[in-house]
């Protein structure tokens, strides 16, 4: 019995709320409904402020409530993890108060909320390349800004997400390997591993992953080697074998030094069997 009670309470004072949200939605007394929206917002009732707030940013645009309600809501949204919206709403306030009570902070969520929709690195970066831009945008016009340091490590963060990004890339032509299907115009699947790769490096030049990318180049230029026909085989296995000792004078400690020395090896068999032939 008692649970039951408590049960009926419970709906009782759902319904009440319910009830009194309809009210409020339907009111034309605006700073009243301002006010509940702002106190939706306060208790983490977001879907309730962002429904208030999306007919009051019309009602009070041009007077004294018009710029906090822009950002409130594009703040609620961010919340409520709608990050589209979000962005775009802190992008406006930007626009429209650039030197407003909020704008610091709207300039800095408007990449936060590009930075929360960034997929993972498999997929198009073109959110990541946008959050970049926006982070960079905040930290140019706010050299002393509040959130410096975050908007700091959110680029570096998103730049790994790039060089990632890169990686995946060479290492899928590395495992094409040979597969001429995937090559354009009799090109090489290990040549588009070492373009692509090395551009990553030139490109993102204090990135994380550059040992990743010259063993990859550097395998890369074996294999190429190895699959070339005979007029060229010669300078590339001259080519493969400089690779490698250069990865091994960067990377002394690396996992794949084995790998180098092994073919290093094999290069140097093949340069003095062509040299005893000629």
């Amino acid at each position: 019995m008692k649970k039951l009670l408590i049960g009926v309470c419970a709906a009782l004072v759902l319904t009440g709320c319910a009830n009194e949200f309809n009210r409020v939605y339907k009111t034309q007394d605006y700073n009243y409904k301002y006010e509940y929206a702002k106190e939706c917002f306060a208790n983490g009732k977001y879907v309730k402020a962002i429904t208030l707030l999306e007919e009051l940013v019309t009602v009070t645009k041009g007077t004294d409530n018009g710029e906090e309600c822009l950002y409130m809501l594009s703040m609620a949204q961010f919340c409520n993890a709608d990050y589209e919206a979000a962005s775009m709403g802190f992008k406006k306030y930007y626009q429209s108060y650039p030197k407003g009570r909020f704008a610091e902070m709207a300039s800095y969520y408007a990449g936060e909320s590009l930075y929360m929709s960034t997929p993972e690195p498999r997929l198009d970066q073109s959110a990541t390349v946008m959050a970049i831009t926006a982070y960079q945008e905040y930290l140019d016009i706010y050299p002393d800004a509040t959130l410096k340091r975050k908007a700091q490590e959110r680029l570096f963060d998103l730049q790994d997400k790039l060089v990632k990004k890169e990686l995946l890339s060479a290492q899928l032509y590395y495992n094409l390997g040979s597969y001429f299907g995937n090559c354009v115009m009799g090109g090489s699947n290990y040549e588009a591993c070492i373009v692509t790769a090395q551009n990553a490096m030139k490109d993102y030049p204090y990135n994380s992953m550059r040992e990743d990318f010259a063993v990859l180049i550097m395998k890369s230029k074996y294999e190429l080697a190895h699959q070339s026909v005979e007029s060229k085989k010669l300078e590339r296995y001259q080519d493969a074998e400089d690779e490698c000792y250069g990865f091994i004078n960067e990377y002394p400690e690396s996992k794949e030094r084995a790998t180098a020395e092994k073919y290093i090896a094999a290069c140097k068999r093949f340069i003095g069997d062509q040299r005893e032939e000629d």
